[in-house]
């Protein structure tokens, strides 16, 4: 079965471990956080409660997921190699981990170019025997888009920073990427893999002004039997370790844009606003 996700003007790849099968999505009583720098031309250094975590954070990288104790942590971005982080390019943000839960804190671009902030909850609750979890995030500086599957508008007029997600059978999907209310594609189309128990999470992040809009993939598993152990989240520069336990890392420019066969949804569509 064919069916799928976009492609973007740079693509990102997604590595993903064996197969596995973990009783939980996430350590008991620990937070899950994974982090995507998405502003374009701009290499930051990320300061965590006032220490230097990531060092020549590139726009793609992705680090994580790292596991925290729950909590609130202070996130600041500096331009490279600042002494400190008492100028930040961007913050300081609080961001607030509970328990059992997975996030993704990204750093973007809005919709009018402006870099900001946004701290996503990854769904990682349980999907059938079988299936797998599409989320689709848009956070680029871009336009609304639809989202279409084999020749179809699934998702209408997806705007920044939404996302809009739904269960489908594990397969691949073809899907592809307009303008809302256009039938010609900007990104795609191309073929993307969903996975039996994990959550695929395809962020598309940049400017459409300045032409470099990306699109990087995560995996997160969600809790059942069915689950693969947490992909390596990977980036158009590739995956970027981010090191200690506190090193939550803020960066991405997400617009998220992903499709799926209205045939294979088997949970509603959620549109989640922020």
């Amino acid at each position: 079965m064919r069916k799928t996700i976009f492609a973007s003007i740079a693509v990102g790849t997604v590595l993903a471990a064996g197969l596995g099968a973990p009783a939980m999505a996430v350590d008991e009583g620990k937070a899950e956080l994974s982090v995507l720098h998405g502003i374009p031309d701009l290499t930051v250094d990320v300061y965590v409660n006032g220490d230097l975590t990531l060092d020549d954070f590139k726009p793609g990288d992705m680090g994580g997921p790292l596991t925290l104790d729950p909590g609130t942590y202070s996130v600041a971005i500096t331009a490279a190699d600042a002494a400190d982080d008492s100028d930040p390019v961007l913050g300081p943000i609080d961001l607030p981990l509970e328990a059992d839960m997975s996030y993704t804190a990204v750093a973007h671009l809005d919709a009018d170019g402006s870099p900001t902030a946004t701290l996503f909850t990854n769904d990682i609750s349980e999907t059938a025997s079988g299936e797998g979890r599409l989320t689709v995030r848009h956070t680029a500086a871009a336009p609304g888009v639809d989202v279409w599957a084999d020749g179809s508008v699934l998702f209408e007029n997806l705007t920044n920073p939404n996302e809009m997600m739904g269960d489908v059978p594990a397969a691949t999907y073809e899907a592809a990427v307009s303008l809302t209310g256009e039938t010609d594609p900007v990104l795609g189309p191309t073929d993307v893999a969903i996975e039996s128990g994990v959550n695929t999470i395809v962020y598309a992040w940049g400017s459409a002004a300045d032409s470099n809009l990306a699109l990087a993939v995560q995996t997160v598993s969600t809790a059942t039997s069915d689950a693969v152990p947490a992909g390596v989240p990977a980036g158009t520069q590739g995956f970027a370790d981010a090191g200690s336990d506190t090193g939550l890392a803020l960066a991405v420019g997400l617009l998220a844009v992903l499709g799926m066969a209205g045939f294979g949804v088997t949970a509603a569509v959620a549109r989640r606003n922020r």
